[in-house]
């Protein structure tokens, strides 16, 4: 995997300073570029080079647990003749938007959304039934730092400063539309938000209003550049599962969260066979780096004396946005 760029780069900055409070003004990538001191034309043209070569995923949003729509984290443990075929039929859910081997038994981890908690339990049901092997369901219970993206530089990525991570109260039917399209991401013309006013049929600043209080009220964790970070060279990533006891778990979490070289942290559900109910994710690009790291938050947060398990990623099979908000205006459509 090639490096990164220098971090004084073009490049680098528009990937790196833009993950949150992307410009909600008519021209947003003449305020970049401006910031940044460059022309607005140069920074559509790297940016869609990016979009073409993979790093940059959208320019979109990532909402908070509850938004709308239900999603579960998923393991299936699959003998390695029949790894490459669970992993396609996983992949070809369209309510699936992570896929990934992992160093486990349970070695196939993916996450499925849908309309309903009912609805992603019936697409397990049948993707259970179809490749009978044992899978593990865990539902998120609390999330203690979702998606507020990380910083680009050094050998393992540092998170920023932990934000409130309460899951939000859904948002009404009438915000799905524009909110399947931030999901989406904005296009990359001069006036993208005049795209989306247009496309619903409303005035564009009505549309950066809505932008602006869903990030007030914490239904959008953030706005901005959403990168792959595979292809940035952040490869050597780890999920770490914990196990500890209820009445301590949020206090750890919390402190899990606030630790810089943490990208996410999650309470989850446990199952049986799986004791584990708290999760944490370090990306980095070299191995030991991020064990090290993972070694050291979990001495920060208190949990040294929990037992645990580092998966390491090995494959990617499918990365890309959710799609809850796209399902849920698709069902009201049909009703």
């Amino acid at each position: 995997m090639a490096p990164m760029n220098p971090p004084d780069t073009l490049r680098h900055r528009l990937l790196n300073d833009w993950q949150r409070g992307f410009p909600l003004v008519e021209a947003p990538f003449a305020h970049v570029a401006e910031a940044l001191g460059a022309g607005e034309a140069a920074v559509l043209a790297h940016y869609r080079r990016l979009r073409t070569e993979g790093a940059l995923s959208r320019i979109g949003g990532v909402f908070a647990a509850g938004a709308g729509g239900a999603s579960v984290l998923a393991a299936l443990a699959a003998p390695h003749g029949r790894l490459a075929e669970a992993a396609a039929l996983v992949s070809a859910q369209p309510g699936v938007n992570h896929n990934y081997e992992r160093e486990h038994r349970f070695n196939l981890w993916f996450v499925l959304g849908g309309r309903s908690v009912a609805a992603v339990q019936r697409t397990l049901d049948a993707l259970q039934a179809v490749l009978q092997l044992p899978m593990l369901r865990l539902p998120m219970q609390r999330a203690y730092r979702i998606d507020l993206g990380f910083d680009l530089g050094g050998a393992v990525s540092h998170a920023p400063s932990a934000a409130r991570a309460e899951a939000s109260a859904p948002l009404p039917a009438a915000d799905w539309p524009l909110a399947a399209l931030v999901e989406a991401g904005l296009p990359l013309v001069p006036r993208p938000y005049d795209r989306w006013a247009l496309q619903l049929g409303c005035g564009t600043a009505q549309v950066l209003d809505t932008l602006a209080r869903w990030l007030r009220d914490g239904a959008l964790r953030r706005f901005g550049v959403v990168v792959r970070h595979h292809e940035l060279g952040f490869d050597a990533n780890a999920m770490t599962v914990f196990d500890v006891p209820d009445d301590a778990v949020d206090a750890r979490g919390a402190a899990l969260a606030r630790d810089p070289a943490v990208t996410l942290a999650y309470r989850r559900a446990r199952a049986p066979g799986w004791p584990y109910n708290l999760y944490c994710m370090v990306h980095g690009r070299e191995r030991e780096r991020v064990r090290a790291a993972i070694d050291g938050a979990s001495r920060r947060a208190g949990l040294d004396g929990y037992a645990r398990e580092i998966l390491f990623s090995r494959r990617r099979f499918k990365q890309e946005g959710a799609r809850r908000f796209r399902d849920l205006k698709e069902q009201a459509s049909h009703a």
